[in-house]
């Protein structure tokens, strides 16, 4: 699976990163097809690993212990691969490169970046930020704003798809259009 976050200065194509990466993996590092998430700073790839066998009466912290061990095996058990992997997807694609790794209902993301962006606020947005860390819920206006970023992410998860949709089509029929 793919999603790409459509943007309008992609400045190396990506249109074939998903296949391109599920050929170069072993068959044998994940048990699904793997899922890859582009940006224009990053691809994040995130695998699906076996879930581990549990005595029937695990309690869910049990099974959450289990999932993040097994997590954070493959994690130190293929972190030369992984770097090998990414050297080659970033020399190709001009990105970062993130990974992560579902096991059960647990997900873990690995060395994701932490990319910086410039905004302009006015004074009633800065109050909202200064509201934020003055009450403890963020350290710096910078959390606060990553904080409001997530929270309007979890709330408005179905438009944002709608919208990433759109702004592919828009870039699909650019695409089709006559050069310039």
């Amino acid at each position: 699976m793919i999603h790409k976050q459509a943007t309008r200065s992609d400045s190396v194509p990506v249109d074939d990163t998903a296949a391109w990466i599920a050929g170069l993996l072993p068959d044998d590092l994940f048990t699904a097809p793997i899922e890859v998430v582009i940006d224009r700073d990053e691809i994040l790839v995130v695998g699906r690993l076996a879930a581990p066998t549990l005595a029937d009466d695990a309690t869910e912290a049990d099974i959450a212990a289990t999932e993040a061990g097994r997590i954070s095996g493959f994690r130190e058990n293929t972190r030369d691969q992984r770097i090998r992997l990414a050297r080659q997807i970033e020399h190709r694609y001009q990105r970062k490169m993130a990974w992560g790794a579902d096991c059960g209902g647990s997900r873990q993301l690995f060395s994701t970046i932490s990319a910086p962006v410039m905004t302009r606020l006015r004074q009633a947005e800065r109050q909202v930020l200064d509201t934020l860390v003055d009450s403890g819920v963020a350290r710096s206006r910078s959390e606060a704003l990553a904080w409001c970023v997530r929270l309007v992410g979890e709330h408005a998860d179905q438009w944002l798809t709608d919208l990433r949709t759109a702004m592919g089509s828009v870039d699909e029929l650019r695409q089709r259009g006559p050069e310039l």
